[in-house]
């Protein structure tokens, strides 16, 4: 891993196990496990190099910051939430700011969901409305916050370019929308008139039966990229309709 380092540009750590997944005991120390061990093993590789990277970039999550349905969550005024899903994401960034590195600059990412065309949250939330089950979930007003991948590939660019910046970024598109107005627009999209919404009680059995948890839809990320924003990045996808017409063009 030295040897890969040294000398490198930047480094890009994406490492994580899926949390599309039931959240029993062993996936709870796996999920925690896989970001933490790879975090800190690049660390002490990076210690190790010579001429170390100039920039290293470690994923963190949006879903760091509480339930909002109040007010946007920013890098300045965002609130910490609690729970194991927030408890991984301080653990994590506890983990990549732990380290003290001289000759390189730390970024965090803190990522909304990824919208993209290759699996991801897109590729269940389609079979509820090919099904006729695309309506809102839960109450429907719970902020749905994204991000679509060519963003993230341009962000660290940016981020690679502009060498003061370093910190959390949260790495999410400047204008998020609700449930509700989410599976409208997925209905639009794929031109499907109706969606029949999902209560809360169905969702919890339905997280059961395909082994995953409610949290993925009900728990409200309403957050900004305030930091991005105010150094100049400009999205190549800021509307959600945009990036749906660009993901699922043909479905």
């Amino acid at each position: 891993m030295i040897k890969a380092l040294e000398n490198a540009a930047i480094l890009v750590n994406l490492a994580g196990k899926s949390v599309d997944c039931r959240y029993n005991d062993q996936n709870k120390k796996e999920i925690l496990d896989s970001r933490i061990n790879t975090t800190i093993a690049l660390g002490d590789a990076i210690l190790k190099c010579k001429n170390p990277p100039k920039l290293w970039i470690n994923s963190s999550t949006a879903t760091i910051y509480r339930h909002a349905e109040d007010r946007p969550m920013t890098e300045s005024a965002g609130e910490i939430g609690s729970g194991f899903s927030v408890n991984i994401a301080t653990s994590w960034e506890k983990a990549f700011f732990g380290f003290e590195l001289k000759n390189t600059r730390q970024v965090a990412l803190r990522m909304a969901i990824v919208l993209g065309k290759d699996g991801g949250v897109l590729k269940p939330l389609k079979r509820l409305v090919q099904f006729g089950l695309g309506g809102r979930q839960g109450t429907g007003r719970q902020m749905f916050s994204w991000i679509h991948v060519e963003d993230i590939f341009e962000i660290i660019l940016f981020l690679k370019k502009h060498t003061i910046l370093e910190g959390v970024f949260n790495v999410s598109a400047p204008n998020p929308v609700n449930n509700y107005t989410l599976m409208k627009s997925l209905r639009n999209n794929m031109k499907v008139r109706f969606g029949a919404p999902a209560p809360v009680w169905l969702l919890r059995i339905g997280a059961v039966i395909i082994r995953t948890e409610t949290e993925l839809i009900l728990k409200s990320r309403w957050v900004v990229p305030e930091r991005l924003l105010a150094c100049g990045y400009i999205f190549k996808f800021e509307q959600l309709d945009h990036a749906l017409n660009d993901i699922l063009d043909g479905h």
